[in-house]
This record gives structure tokens, C-alpha cells and sequence, in this order.
């Protein structure tokens, strides 16, 4: 009598895995290794480091949270965090508005040298914030491009020395975020609203909309991924500010252009003190996650 294997029984055999299935894993390997060391390793020390009272040479001596305690304390690091909350009003709102404008305009109307104009207005982009900085530097000088304009159009009594005014120098560095950032936001809107289709405008007309009503029920909520992409590129450029603010005024007059990057250099190469720059540095990372996760929570949202 023959046997009967344990497959004719009805017993089942669990199938062999095939390794394909292991082979994304595979390939995602040396990213997740790059990113642990060039990112997840410096960020870790970082936090150890911020924990220690250190010069960057000598011997470390463990403080626990005092460096973050510090940090509450010390008015000009609070200052220099406000500073940079409104820096996000230069970098990421205003050219947000801006760009809306600019994008619904550009996108609607039949525009000759579209290309050239797009090519232009991301300019900024495209150049070192350092050229920046130098340029803009010598618009604002007392005897700069500005202040010739003015006093050409008989707006004497508005000139002043803008990188050097109380009131004034951290709107002025603000409007060079704008600058810079406006071309940025506006090309990705126009990528965005060039994807609506022409029958949902063609359907709000039939409504009885108009222009601003066609803008704020179907142009704005069609770019609403846009939007969140563009507010978070530009926020991360707001609170990461350092060279723009180092070339033109190295935090001052006083410290009245001091942003958290800029106490960072100060605090680790000028005073010394490694381990509280990277406290402030660990805290400035914080907030541009939770301002951004902030962001994207709302961009998602229907």
C-alpha cells in the first residue's frame, strides 16, 4: 500500500518566504545609515552636550537642565526668540500673500514671457545669502541706493541709517526675507493653481461669482498642499537665520536683530560656552518642529 504524504493527508504546508520581499529593505539600508549618521548622531550628541557646561577644550562638568533654565532667564535669548516669531511674519506670511496675488494674476491672464518672468523671480533663490546680505547691506547704508531714492522724491526727513535704527532694523532685515522668499511661494502656487480645472471656474461664473469670490472658493482651496509646502519652507528659513543676520548687523544694534542661530555662534565661538548654545539649539529645533507640525495638521485638514 502506498504511502500517503502529509500534502495528500490535506496537512498544508506553510510556503517558503521569498526574499524579494526583504529586497526594499535592502536598499532602504544605507539611507536609514546615512541619515542616523549625518543627522540622528549629531542631533543626539547635541543634547548630550547641552546637559554639560563646556568650553569646546577643557574638561565637561554635568548641570543637568541649567542650561535650559538659563535660557527662560536670560532676556536676550527670549528676545532673540520673538525676534525670530517675527521674522516668520517677513519670511512666510507676507510673502505668502504676496505670492496668492501674484500666482492667481499670472496663472488667469495671458502673459507674454511667462518663462522669463518665472526665471526672475526666483533669482533669489538661486544666489548665495551671503551676496544677499553684502547687497542688501549697501541699499541700507546711510549713503545707500535707498535713502538717494528718498531724498530724490523729496522724502528727506524718512531717511535714516536702517541697519542702525532701534525701530527699524529687524523690519529691514525682515523685507530681505521677503525678497528673497516671494519668488519661492509664488512658483509654487502657480503650480499649484495651473492644475485647477477650467470648468469649476467656468461653473462659479455660472453661480454668479466674481473674480475675488472664483479666488476664495476655488483658487484657494485648490492650493491648499501648496500653501502648507510653501509655509513650511519659509518658516524653517525664518527661524534658521544666521547669515543673513550676521553680514548685515551681527544682532544689532544692541541686540536688536538677535535670532536663536545667531546666539548659537555666539554663545559656542565667542563666549565659550558649548553647552548652552546647544541647549539653545536643541530648543530652536523643537519649536520648528511644532510650528510645522502645527502647519501641516491644519494644511491637512478637508
Amino acid at each position: 500500500m502506498a504511502e500517503v504524504s502529509t500534502t495528500e493527508r490535506g496537512a498544508t504546508t506553510r510556503p517558503a518566504q521569498s526574499p524579494r520581499r526583504w529586497v526594499p529593505y535592502a536598499f532602504l539600508a544605507p539611507a536609514l545609515l546615512l541619515y542616523a549618521g549625518f543627522l540622528l548622531f549629531p542631533l543626539g550628541r547635541a543634547v548630550q552636550f547641552s546637559f554639560f557646561e563646556w568650553d569646546g577644550l577643557g574638561a565637561s562638568v554635568f548641570v543637568g537642565f541649567d542650561n535650559y533654565v538659563n535660557i527662560a532667564r536670560d532676556g536676550q535669548l527670549r528676545e532673540s526668540f520673538v525676534h525670530a516669531l517675527v521674522l516668520i511674519f517677513f519670511y512666510a506670511v507676507v510673502p505668502l500673500a504676496i505670492g496668492l496675488v501674484l500666482a492667481a494674476i499670472l496663472t488667469r491672464a495671458n502673459v507674454r514671457g511667462l518663462g522669463f518672468f518665472r526665471t526672475v523671480i526666483f533669482l533669489p533663490q538661486v544666489i548665495a545669502m551671503v551676496v544677499v546680505a553684502v547687497t542688501w547691506r549697501q541699499i541700507y547704508a546711510p549713503d545707500g541706493q535707498l535713502n538717494q531714492i528718498l531724498r530724490a522724491i523729496g522724502l528727506e526727513a524718512v531717511t535714516r541709517p536702517w541697519l542702525g535704527d532701534y525701530t527699524f532694523t529687524l523690519p529691514a532685515v525682515g523685507l530681505i526675507g521677503t525678497w528673497v522668499s516671494t519668488g519661492l511661494v509664488t512658483l509654487l502656487l502657480m503650480a499649484g493653481m495651473s492644475r485647477v480645472p477650467r470648468e469649476q471656474y467656468e461653473a462659479a461664473r455660472l453661480d454668479g461669482a466674481g473674480a475675488v469670490r472664483e479666488f476664495f472658493a476655488v483658487t484657494l482651496p485648490s492650493v491648499r498642499g501648496e500653501i502648507t509646502v510653501a509655509l513650511t519652507l519659509t518658516i524653517v528659513a525664518a527661524l534658521k537665520t544666521f547669515d543673513l543676520v550676521y553680514v548685515t548687523t551681527r544682532g544689532g544694534p544692541g541686540n536688536s536683530t538677535s535670532v536663536p542661530s545667531y546666539e548659537v555662534y555666539r554663545h559656542a565661538f565667542e563666549l565659550g560656552e558649548v553647552g548652552a548654545a546647544a541647549a539653545i539649539g536643541v530648543v530652536l529645533t523643537v519649536i520648528v518642529f511644532a510650528i510645522n507640525a502645527v502647519v501641516n495638521v491644519i494644511g491637512e485638514k478637508k
